[in-house]
């Protein structure tokens, strides 16, 4: 362990403000909490666009995103931001496609939709497996990448060992999420949030120009540099091209399920969709979340990280610089902490608070959210039906500490976030495309779901422990591309064939289901002709209209990624070139965005 704090008393005086400010917000949201697991869990429905926003993006910056960004950007340059960049196909769907869906269904989890869904033991089995799975397994391997950064982050910068910082903080996250559920996580992600950019962005402005990188000039001059600074990947080399675009956009952004782009919504998204005032409210929310995590965050990360390049070349130097820290701990993810340590009293304080903030505000969502799974669909649905909103509120809470006691000890045990990454994505291979087509095909059914579950972990894990070595010795890039796609390609064949195969969904839980959530389209015209009277309120059906406006969306924030890249890189002539046609796409986006509204009212 590395015994040396950068901090003095005046930055440790800042921590500690920061954490009495969010234990604050905890005791100022209680009262509201206790009042029901609909306050608890879901803070009453009654949140405005712009917190919801906030707080998604919130609950994506962890303290290992700035790492795994730096990591990115060290081993691949920044173009290798695709790999994550590609995702917002799937969240500009969600705004414009699919939010309205999910706020119409008006339950409490996205679990409890499989039984509005679907019918039958089949369903219920679904629900109840997947909240234990989402609300256990899966939420404490998320849990356990963010501790880890965490942990590295004590090491290097705070001079703390990883169970005392994960200790302290939890204690904090824990006593704030018991307090005031969904509201206070809400409420905390605000001030972490605008805490965690102002403290990214300075950081930024100062590590650029510290003496030992020399400035914004000599930064973009170094040949170490510049060639990593592409935006986009070389096209004329497939090994570069291939990982970084085609895999991503051609196969994953739609095909797995991952947190905060679950293909259809999911997840914690989900849950702040559920939480707003309405539909308009939930499209906001989505759309600024997007917005904000793709275009506007990243770039001071990244600039931190080219600086990186020029202060710690290698891993070695890294190493050599803190001597003292486990040398498990160090790793091209490590240079982001590393760089930190070059930052004045006060503002490193800050910035380090900022960095505790990220870490706090994943938490507390990951465990109110797992909490929610584990207590609304299945202690609520499973073994207490009759249970009283009292008691869910404190079966709530009670979940709420287990699962955070899980995730924390779980980041004691994993020694590297990109593996917990690759993990993730191996476990929903193949499955995203049956989240998307569920609400517009009544076919889907729940067996058809289990199915898809079952293959995807039978054919991935083949694919990740045995077709390894059926590569040749020095494979191409194009056996990684087929190493991805088959899998792929087989659970989705699996799946669509049991369609045919297996009893549909009965006909009164579709109906039903239609009603509620209006959906429309093609996939339903069997369940209309049999039931006419579903006709009657749908309106024009305006998924084609969505997906459209979700194009223009990926445009708009791609732009903006370049436009703000190219400013950064001075290119000033090239960010306006590419800053003009954005804002004119941003400007049709929300004219169509008003049309949306104007067909879904009629």
């Amino acid at each position: 362990m590395n015994s040396t704090s950068f901090l003095s008393p005046l930055d440790w005086a800042i921590v500690a403000a920061f954490f009495a400010v969010s234990l604050g917000i905890g005791i100022t949201a209680a009262r509201r909490a206790g009042k029901s697991s609909q306050e608890f869990f879901l803070s009453g429905r009654s949140m405005p666009w712009w917190l919801l926003g906030v707080s998604m993006v919130a609950t994506t910056f962890a303290t290992d995103t700035p790492n795994l960004v730096t990591d990115l950007v060290r081993k691949q340059g920044v173009a290798g931001n695709w790999v994550w960049w590609a995702f917002l196909l799937s969240g500009m769907l969600t705004v414009y496609v699919f939010a309205k869906l999910w706020r119409r269904a008006g339950v409490l989890t996205d679990v409890e939709f499989y039984e509005l869904r679907y019918s039958g033991k089949a369903a219920a089995f679904l629900r109840g497996f997947r909240a234990i799975y989402l609300g256990l397994i899966f939420n404490v391997l998320v849990m356990s990448a963010v501790s880890l950064a965490a942990v590295k982050f004590g090491e290097i910068v705070l001079g703390v060992s990883g169970p005392v910082l994960l200790g302290v903080s939890g204690v904090i996250v824990l006593a704030y999420s018991l307090l005031g559920g969904l509201r206070g996580v809400i409420l905390t992600d605000f001030v972490q949030f605008g805490l965690a950019m102002v403290g990214s962005v300075w950081a930024a402005i100062y590590l650029i120009n510290h003496e030992r990188v020399g400035g914004m000039e000599t930064l973009l001059a170094d040949p170490r540099v510049i060639e990593k600074m592409n935006i986009l990947p070389d096209l004329a080399t497939p090994a570069e091209w291939v990982p970084l675009l085609l895999i991503p956009f051609a196969i994953q952004w739609w095909a797995s399920y991952y947190p905060g782009s679950e293909p259809g919504g999911g997840g914690y998204i989900a849950q702040r969709i559920f939480s707003a005032k309405d539909e308009r409210n939930a499209m906001g929310a989505a759309l600024f979340f997007n917005i904000a995590h793709y275009a506007l965050r990243p770039w001071p990360w990244i600039m931190i990280a080219l600086a990186s390049i020029i202060v710690f070349p290698s891993v070695e130097s890294i190493q050599q610089a803190f001597p003292g820290a486990d040398p498990g701990v160090i790793a091209d993810d490590a240079a982001y902490p590393a760089m930190l340590t070059l930052l004045p009293k006060g503002l490193i304080g800050l910035v380090a608070a900022s960095l505790i903030a990220a870490y706090m505000s994943t938490m507390s969502t990951q465990v109110n959210l797992g909490a929610s799974y584990l207590v609304n669909d299945f202690y609520k649905r499973f073994l207490k039906p009759n249970a009283s909103e009292k008691e869910l509120v404190w079966a709530g809470r009670i979940a709420t500490a287990f699962v955070l006691i899980c995730g924390c000890g779980m980041g004691l045990v994993v020694e590297e976030a990109g593996q917990v990454f690759k993990y993730l994505l191996l476990l929903g291979a193949g499955t995203g495309a049956i989240y998307i087509l569920r609400w517009f095909w009544w076919r889907i059914n729940a067996v058809t779901e289990i199915i898809a579950m079952v293959v995807s972990l039978v054919v991935a894990s083949y694919f990740t422990f045995r077709f390894p070595k059926m590569m040749p010795e020095n494979p191409s890039i194009w056996w990684e591309f087929a190493a991805t796609l088959l899998p792929v390609l087989i659970t989705t064949a699996a799946w669509v064939i049991s369609c045919y195969f297996t009893r549909p969904t009965d006909s009164a839980t579709l109906q039903n289901f239609y009603r509620v959530v209006r959906p429309g389209g093609p996939g339903w015209a069997k369940l209309r002709a049999e039931a006419p009277d579903l006709e009657e309120g749908e309106g024009a059906w305006d998924v084609p209209l969505g997906i459209l406006c979700a194009l223009v969306g990926c445009f708009t924030v791609y732009g903006a990624i370049f436009t703000v890249g190219l400013w950064l890189y001075g290119r000033t002539g090239a960010a306006v070139a590419c800053g003009i046609p954005t804002i004119l796409l941003g400007i049709f986006l929300f004219k169509a965005w008003d049309k949306i509204r104007t067909l879904r009212s009629s």
